[in-house]
C-alpha cells in the first residue's frame, strides 16, 4: 500500500487559532506504525444496528497494512461488526494516540489465520491458532480508510497533529 498523505485534521476552533497551518510538524506515517506495532491494549468502537456505540479493549496487531484482531462470533462486537461494518480502532495511551477508521472484515481463509497466529503468539505469548480453531471464532482486518495521530509530547501539539488519508 502506498504511504497515506497527511495533512493536519478539520478542527476548526483549534487550528484557526494556531500557527499550525504549516506542515512541516505534522507527524511522519512511520510515528503511527510504531504507536500500531508496539500497543498492547487496543480499543475498538463499533455501533449496533441501531446506530449505539459499544467501546471494548482488544489484543490485536499491525500486519500487512492493516489492524488484525479475533474475537467470539457471539460477542457485542462480533454482532455488531455483522451489522455495520465500520468500526474505529485506538491505540492504548491516549498521550501518543493512533486512531484509525475503517471497516472490518471477516477473515475465513485458515491459512490466514494460522500466519495471523505466529505473529499474535510473537506478541502476546501463548497458543492462539488452538484457540480460534476450536472455538470457531472470528477473526477480522480492518483496512484504514482514515487514520489520526495525536501527540501530547510534541513542541506544538496542534501544528503536529496529523490525518492520514488512504
Amino acid at each position: 500500500m502506498p504511504e497515506p498523505t497527511a495533512s493536519h485534521p478539520h478542527w476548526p476552533d483549534a487550528l484557526e487559532k494556531s500557527a499550525a497551518n504549516t506542515t512541516a510538524n505534522l507527524k511522519p506515517w512511520s510515528w503511527a506504525l510504531e504507536r500500531l506495532q508496539k500497543s498492547h491494549n487496543y480499543w475498538i468502537s463499533t455501533s449496533t444496528a441501531a446506530g449505539n456505540p459499544h467501546l471494548m479493549i482488544v489484543w490485536g496487531i499491525w500486519w500487512e497494512d492493516a489492524f488484525w484482531f479475533s474475537t467470539g462470533p457471539r460477542t457485542r462486537k462480533a454482532k455488531n461488526i455483522a451489522a455495520q461494518s465500520n468500526c474505529v480502532i485506538g491505540t492504548e495511551k491516549a498521550d501518543e494516540a493512533v486512531i484509525l477508521e475503517g471497516l472490518a472484515e471477516v477473515i475465513s481463509d485458515r491459512a490466514v489465520w494460522k500466519r495471523l497466529a505466529e505473529i499474535y503468539n510473537r506478541k502476546y505469548g501463548g497458543d492462539l491458532y488452538p484457540i480460534l480453531d476450536s472455538c470457531d471464532g472470528n477473526v477480522y482486518r480492518v483496512i484504514p480508510s482514515l487514520a489520526f495521530g495525536q501527540d501530547e509530547h510534541a513542541e506544538d501539539f496542534l501544528a503536529s497533529a496529523t490525518r492520514w488519508r488512504f
